[in-house]
């Protein structure tokens, strides 16, 4: 038996490598892990919180659904929570959510729904008198961005349901995918450019649809398919499989292939048959999803907080691959971190040739005992980045030694240290030339200040040229300074020096982004840009008021304050503003100047019945007020909900005015009229 100390360290250590794998997988669209690794340390989690219930939270990501809101967009509630569903990778598991639902129905044989899982990202669209009004991502379940303007740039969805104006209200629940070659053809472009490829479909649709531009969006060809519904007024149904009969008279797109199926037996059956198919589909697919077919049986059997109990999805197992693994490199991002990778004898997997594949970390490297010259199984699962799953044991050479990432990195000449309580190592020093290429490769990419003509060519020559030694060389470049490189003549020289000074006018997000703060990617740095408008008032910010910002965790708090303790880093960011002149302001701000609350201060603390403290900030600064996260006597309102703690016993103690929910909306519907 286990320590329990150990176990609770354990528990502790899978929730928050689930929630940063959350976060990566829905905000940054950049999952390290496939699908079948996070669902194991999901499940990891759930037996050892049922055997240890002592240590369970209530929060646990075992109990809510992943939350994908970012900044920039209007929160939305769903009339009905969108929930996940339960996984199962085999046939038993399969067998046995049957047998569950038989007896909490009391029957002996169900109908089935049998559908292809799409790989993409839910959308809940709502239609009024058969128009449509709303387009709403999953979100946290309970309220998602409204993503309206870049979901009515899917050619295929209809704006009006042909036939379906007597449908007071509906909500209707689908996916959306970007297909196979809309993907190829975008990644080609991309590589024309000498940019990075898209990781795979999924990944890219949902940064595609959380853009800010629909313009872009609309570029990027996405497709929808509809598949359920969530709130209905006006109209009824009985059965699951009449869904896509409606949806089809409506003229909604719907999944190409379905099985409404008698038992479990031949539920399977389908499961197989869909695996034959899949892959003719213009969509990615990693599996089936499995409903109950009687809609009032459904709604009998009910949810968990997380989940319906009258579905299921069941996922396809990873495609692998066994190879020889022939050397272990090391990758250097834009961060300075290493990241070892393994270079392999190319192997077919999922229809294309993989030669490298990544092994995320030294721990990771330990805890498989991967070995140079080891015989590895390679996965790649929904076309993520292949990753080395276990060691073929019985094939190891008899000579092999483990791995020693540190020796490796002083053989390699890399002067790093590993971060205290962080499985990454990373270089010294912002001089170190190779970390420093990395840095301005990213600051210059088109994901940060989007310098064209910057590319790690160039950047290669500046840095051992010694024209730029920091970022903020860059700005004090002259055309003449860059004649005497490689393949730079009068016009090319010119062009660089010209879109360089361009970007100093970059909107703030590019800026944080291009800085290569640990933790902080492109959605975070537009979440920070909104919420305080220039990178003064951020790099004034606390713990506090960071923790309290929907899209910033724990890890990413701690990230930018100990960035911003770093004098280095600020004297950098100084002399960026002072020296050269980058503008370091946001468009995305949600403050409105001169609004009806201009010059009020407020503070927000506990729980409100209706409205998260993120959308009631939001309402606020539409308002033109200002929230902070501490109460002082320059305070005007403090609103408070429930358990409310010292900062509602501050404001009394200060005789500060307390407005609950009801009393804030009162406040800015005043506000409204008065205006």
């Amino acid at each position: 038996m286990p320590e329990e100390s150990d176990v609770a360290q354990r528990m502790e250590h899978l929730r928050k490598e689930i929630e940063r794998h959350e976060y990566l997988y829905r905000i940054e669209n950049n999952p390290e892990i496939s699908d079948q690794d996070f669902d194991r340390l999901v499940e990891e989690l759930a037996r050892l919180e049922e055997e240890y219930p002592l240590f369970a939270k209530s929060d646990s990501p075992t109990r809510k659904v992943g939350d994908d809101r970012i900044s920039g967009f209007a929160t939305v509630r769903h009339r009905i929570p969108m929930q996940s569903l339960d996984n199962t990778y085999n046939e038993e598991e399969l067998y046995e959510f049957d047998k569950r639902l038989r007896k909490l129905l009391g029957k002996d044989d169900l109908t089935y729904y049998v559908e292809p899982k799409i790989d993409g990202l839910a959308i809940s669209l709502t239609y009024e008198k058969g128009k449509l009004v709303r387009a709403v991502t999953r979100g946290n379940g309970q309220e998602g961005d409204d993503v309206t303007a870049n979901v009515r740039t899917i050619r295929t969805l209809p704006e009006t349901l042909q036939g379906g104006k007597s449908v007071d209200l509906i909500e209707i629940r689908g996916e959306i995918y970007m297909t196979r070659w809309e993907f190829e053809r975008i990644n080609k472009e991309r590589e024309e450019q000498e940019l990075p490829r898209f990781m795979n479909p999924r990944n890219l649709a949902s940064g595609t649809l959380k853009q800010l531009d629909p313009k872009v969006v609309a570029r990027r060809k996405l497709e929808i398919v509809c598949y359920g519904v969530g709130a209905v007024e006006g109209t009824g149904f009985t059965r699951q499989h009449q869904l896509r009969e409606h949806f089809e008279e409506w003229g909604l797109p719907t999944l190409e292939r379905s099985w409404q199926v008698e038992g479990i037996d031949a539920v399977w059956e389908a499961i197989q048959e869909l695996d034959q198919v899949r892959g003719d589909f213009s969509y990615p697919t990693d599996g089936a999803v499995i409903k109950l077919d009687d809609i009032n049986g459904q709604k009998e059997a009910g949810s968990t907080s997380k989940a319906p109990r009258w579905s299921i999805s069941y996922k396809f197992a990873a495609e692998q691959a066994e190879t020889r693994l022939r050397e272990i490199t090391i990758q250097i991002g834009r961060t300075g971190a290493l990241t070892p990778v393994a270079e392999l004898e190319p192997v077919e997997i999922a229809g294309t040739m993989v030669s490298r594949a990544t092994l995320h970390n030294e721990d990771e490297i330990r805890r498989k005992d991967v070995r140079e010259g080891d015989w590895v199984v390679v996965e790649k699962a929904g076309e993520i980045i292949p990753a080395v799953v276990r060691v073929v044991e019985d094939k190891r050479p008899i000579h092999s030694k483990p791995f020693d990432f540190k020796a490796r990195l002083d053989e390699l000449g890399f002067d790093a240290e590993r971060e205290s309580g962080q499985a990454v190592w990373r270089l010294k020093g912002s001089d170190n030339p190779v970390r420093l290429r990395r840095q301005l490769e990213h600051f210059a990419s088109r994901q940060a200040m989007d310098i064209e003509g910057l590319g790690k060519e160039v950047v290669k020559q500046l840095v051992e040229t010694g024209l730029v030694k920091d970022i903020v060389d860059l700005y004090a470049l002259r055309v003449e300074d860059l004649l005497g490189l490689e393949k730079f003549a009068q016009k090319s020289a010119s062009n660089l020096v010209e879109a360089i000074a361009k970007s100093r006018e970059a909107d703030l997000w590019r800026f944080i982004h291009g800085l290569g703060i640990p933790l902080i990617g492109a959605e975070a740095a537009k979440v920070l840009a909104a919420r305080f408008g220039s990178m003064g008032a951020l790099m004034q910010t606390n713990a506090e008021a960071l923790n309290e910002i929907s899209g910033i965790g724990p890890k990413m708090t701690e990230s930018l304050i100990s960035y911003f303790s770093e004098q280095e880093n600020t004297e950098r960011i100084r002399r960026l503003y002072q020296e050269a002149g980058l503008k370091m302001e946001s468009n995305l701000s949600g403050e409105a100047e001169g609004g009806p609350l201009a010059g009020k201060t407020f503070v927000l603390t506990g729980t409100l019945p209706d409205w998260t403290r993120d959308e009631a900030r939001k309402r606020i600064e539409a308002a033109g007020g200002k929230v902070t996260s501490s109460v002082s006597g320059n305070t005007d309102f403090v609103v408070a909900g429930e358990s409310a703690g010292s900062k509602l016993k501050k404001a009394r103690d200060l005789g500060l005015q307390v407005l609950d929910e009801a009393g804030l909306r009162e406040l800015l519907e005043s506000s409204d009229r008065s205006d």
